[in-house]
C-alpha cells in the first residue's frame, strides 16, 4: 500500500510528492511514516518508510539526501555515486534521471523546483535561518548551472508550520526587519512581545523576487494538523522526547530505451 502524499499542479508531470506521517511502519510518537535518519527511530523502520516513499513516486529510484544544517549551501547530484554520502547542505539539484532528491522537514519549509523544458529539478530545506540566508537562491543558481532558466522554473512550497502556529519573539522579528524593513508584512500581531510569522509567504516572496516563473503554496500547517504531519514545535510544546520527519521528493523519469 502506497503512503498518501500531495502534489503541486505547478510542477506538472515531474515525479514528486510531499509526504506526511501516514502510511509507514514506525510506532509510538514517531508513527508512522517517519523518514528522519536522526530521529532515534529503528533504522530498519526508517529504511522501510523511505523505500515506500521512493516506490510511491518513482519506483526503482535512489533517494539522494543531505545532512541538513539550516544553511544556504546547495549540492549538485550528478550520478548515483553521489548518493553514498550525506553532505552538509540544505538544497540539491540534478539533471540526472532516476534519482529522487529528498528534503526532510518537521515544520520547516520544503521547496521543490522544476524546469521541465531543461530537465532540471531541485529541492530545498528552508528553515528560518536558511530562508533568510538565501538557501532558495542557492538552489536556483545551481539549477541555472545545470541549464535551467529562472523564468521557466516552477517552485512549490509544501507542508510547513502555518502563521497561526508560529509564534516568535520580538528579537526574531528584528532579525528580519534589519535584513529588510519590508519583511514586516510577514508578521502579524501576537501576545505582548511576540508576533506570528508566515514563513511560507516569506519564502514565496523571496522566490518571486528572485525571478521564479511560478510559485505555489500548499497551505498546510504541520503543527496544527497532528494526524497528517510531524511537527518539531508541537513535540516541544508537549514535552515529547522525540519527533518524526517527513519527506518531500522530486526527480526525473529515465528516458525509455528504444
Amino acid at each position: 500500500m502506497k503512503p498518501p502524499f500531495t502534489t503541486a499542479a505547478a510542477l506538472g508531470d515531474a515525479p514528486h510528492g510531499f509526504f506526511g506521517r501516514r502510511g509507514g511502519v514506525s510506532t509510538g510518537e514517531l508513527a508512522s511514516l517517519n523518514c528522519g535518519l536522526g530521529s532515534g527511530d529503528d533504522p530498519a523502520l526508517i529504511a522501510e518508510n523511505r523505500g515506500r516513499v521512493a516506490d510511491a513516486v518513482l519506483p526503482g529510484a535512489a533517494l539522494a539526501g543531505l545532512y541538513q544544517v539550516h544553511g544556504n549551501r546547495c549540492v549538485i547530484v550528478d550520478d548515483a555515486s553521489d548518493l553514498a554520502a550525506r553532505p552538509e547542505a540544505d538544497a540539491l539539484a540534478t539533471r540526472t534521471p532516476g534519482i529522487l532528491l529528498s528534503i526532510l522537514t518537521a515544520d520547516c519549509v520544503p521547496v521543490l523546483f522544476a524546469d521541465r523544458d531543461a530537465g532540471v529539478v531541485g529541492a530545498a530545506h528552508a528553515g528560518w535561518k536558511g530562508a533568510i540566508a538565501g538557501v532558495t537562491d542557492a538552489a536556483l543558481t545551481a539549477m541555472e548551472n545545470l541549464g535551467a532558466r529562472r523564468d521557466r522554473i516552477a517552485a512549490a512550497i509544501g507542508p510547513c508550520i502555518g502563521r497561526a502556529s508560529y509564534e516568535v519573539d520580538d528579537g526574531f522579528v528584528e532579525r528580519f526587519l534589519s535584513d529588510d524593513p519590508a519583511n514586516e508584512h510577514f508578521f502579524a500581531a501576537g501576545r505582548p512581545g511576540h508576533a506570528l510569522f508566515d514563513i511560507a509567504a516569506y519564502v514565496a516572496a523571496r522566490l518571486a523576487a528572485a525571478g521564479v516563473g511560478t510559485v505555489a503554496i500548499g497551505g498546510q500547517d504541520t503543527c496544527a494538523e497532528e494526524d497528517a504531519y510531524f511537527s518539531y514545535r508541537r513535540a516541544c510544546l508537549r514535552g515529547e522526547t522525540g519527533y518524526g520527519r517527513q519527506l518531500s521528493v522530486i526527480g526525473l523519469v529515465k528516458p525509455r530505451t528504444p
